[in-house]
């Protein structure tokens, strides 16, 4: 168990160090409460979703691992976020995918509408927290050959387009109801195993049909569309319709904003150089927030190197409000719930970290042309006493500190999600 009192006695001391270097530490703790991070909700069920008589995982994505107590249902997925969220300070958003949907029937995926999600809705409501939202262009028989919105057949483009066209009216609707813009992420899985013939065609068609998905002009402030890009998938190795120079320049020349997913470059590529050049051209960024271990893995996000460059990226360069930060990974072989808290709390204690940064004074030693100093100084920070900050920052805030945490979930695991049998 924590002392409170030590708490505080460490952090007015570690307020008295960052003071020393121009480091207005409340200041930084109020700007961190305001963050929002989109928690994704298929960690909880290994992205299999609510669909009534729904298939196998496709599209290249897999989940694995088999710890027990993965949600069947809504309620049951509202519920794990209820208590993931309870150990997560700042402030929170939820990531839904059309399949998360809510009916008694079957729902055609270009038939969904607002009145499918409004539990989610609620939920939201309720908890007070924004929803954004994604087309599920995979795990769909019209998916199965590996195409949907560059598909060569006419019919089979036409039900992708429908079904993001509906998406984007859910979408929509989340953000009117709920007073902040749902930002609505299109990820095709389209691509080919091998070496394709023809690199021209579906990239023509994929363009034609994302002009027609987003040709509805919706108000920003209820609504924002967003594309990603993807490196390869599984099955998918040889050419993927919508590359990194694809997303960038459809972003660029549509004005909508691009989504950078960590997983989705090449092994040597890292997201966090690319935000202050893509920013440049586009008006927002999406980020998907995760962890490739030898390649699109969606392993949980640590609180390594390239996360704190993200973070830093975003608060240095003073794009907070031009960056959304979403999460996005699924680990089934450990507990799901601990999963979002190790990684939404990473992702914070990555933020934290970046807004404590002395940015004036190292960015007066760079117009100066002083790197010895800037060297010195960014080197020294990195042995400053943050951790005492995030511990009084979870206690200000009514969140377990340090792993105070896992006891809560430990015993959620015992009394409910043992109990849960595999569907």
């Amino acid at each position: 168990m924590t002392d409170n009192k030590t708490i505080e006695s460490v952090y007015g001391s570690a307020c008295e160090r960052f003071s020393a270097f121009g480091i207005d530490v409340e200041g930084a703790l109020e700007r961190l409460d305001a963050i929002p991070i989109s928690m994704h909700c298929w960690q909880g069920d290994d992205v299999l979703g609510f669909e009534k008589g729904a298939g196998p995982l496709t599209g290249g994505i897999q989940a694995t691992g088999n710890y027990p107590g993965r949600a069947r249902t809504a309620d049951e997925l509202r519920a794990d976020l209820d208590l993931a969220m309870a150990q997560i300070p700042g402030a929170k958003r939820l990531n839904l995918h059309a399949i998360y949907l809510e009916s008694e029937a079957p729902v055609a995926r270009e038939a969904i509408e607002p009145r499918h999600f409004t539990g989610w809705v609620d939920w939201a409501k309720e908890r007070k927290v924004g929803l954004d939202f994604n087309p599920t262009c995979f795990s769909h028989p019209l998916s199965a050959d590996g195409m949907t919105l560059s598909h060569p057949d006419a019919a089979v483009r036409d039900f992708w387009i429908a079904h993001c066209q509906a998406s984007r009216k859910v979408s929509a609707f989340f953000g009117e109801t709920l007073g902040t813009p749902s930002v609505m992420n299109i990820w095709l899985p389209d691509g080919m195993k091998d070496l394709p013939a023809d690199r021209f065609a579906p990239r023509e068609r994929m363009a034609d049909a994302l002009d027609a998905v987003i040709a509805d002009k919706l108000p920003r402030e209820h609504h924002k569309d967003a594309i990603e890009s993807k490196l390869f998938g599984l099955g998918l190795e040889s050419y993927t319709v919508v590359s990194g120079e694809f997303a960038l320049g459809y972003a660029t020349s549509r004005d909508i904003l691009l989504c950078l997913d960590a997983g989705h470059f090449h092994p040597t590529e890292v997201i966090s150089d690319k935000i202050s050049s893509t920013l440049q051209f586009v008006p927002e960024l999406l980020l998907h927030v995760s962890r490739p271990v030898r390649w699109d893995s969606d392993h949980v996000v640590l609180l390594d190197d390239e996360l704190q460059a993200i973070a830093v990226e975003i608060v240095r360069g003073g794009a907070l409000d031009r960056v959304n930060i979403g999460l996005d990974f699924f680990d089934a072989s450990i507990n799901r719930v601990a999963a979002w808290v190790i990684g939404t709390r990473n992702m914070r204690k990555a933020l934290l970290r970046a807004l404590l940064d002395p940015t004036t004074a190292l960015r007066k030693a760079e117009a100066e042309r002083d790197f010895t100093t800037r060297l010195a100084t960014m080197e020294e920070m990195k042995s400053m006493p943050w951790g005492a900050v995030w511990d009084f920052y979870c206690l200000s805030r009514n969140v377990p500190v340090g792993l105070d945490w896992l006891e809560p979930i430990r015993t959620y695991e015992r009394t409910v999600l043992s109990k849960r049998k595999a569907a």
